[in-house]
């Protein structure tokens, strides 16, 4: 019973990944503009983003660990490869936010292209590692 479930950890991470993008994307975020004024919203999506992608950064961590504990090294590479693109779109939060602040909304804008970039590339591995 604890092998089997052991075993089916990483899929269920991955899962949990997966559902964590889906509905950050698909409900919190559309939600947020519907129900909040623009600095409202703002203020709430600071917050909410780097735990979105700190939490992402863990889980596929915890993943990495067991797949490589469970001597499953073909799997090794997806939540390696989740977890470090987590970190970077996490780093990217602070440069976006300032040129949100300071009005340069083309860098804005490429900053924030590049985050959403990395999490559909995020969501491809755990898609990907969830279907092996």
């Amino acid at each position: 019973m604890i092998g089997n479930f052991m075993e089916n950890l990483p899929f269920i991470l991955s899962g949990c990944v997966i559902g964590i993008i889906i509905f950050q994307t698909a409900v919190t975020a559309p939600a947020v503009f519907t129900v909040l004024s623009g600095p409202d919203a703002s203020l709430f999506l600071r917050k909410i983003f780097p735990l979105f992608f700190l939490l992402i950064a863990f889980l596929s961590a915890v993943n990495a660990m067991i797949v490589i504990y469970s001597d499953q090294a073909e799997l090794i590479p997806m939540p390696i490869a989740s977890m470090i693109l987590a970190l970077l779109a996490y780093v990217l939060i602070p440069m976006t936010n300032r040129s949100r602040d300071n009005g340069d909304e083309s860098r804005f804008k490429l900053l924030h292209r590049i985050s959403v970039s990395l999490t559909l590339v995020i969501l491809g591995c755990n898609i990907a590692f969830a279907i092996l």
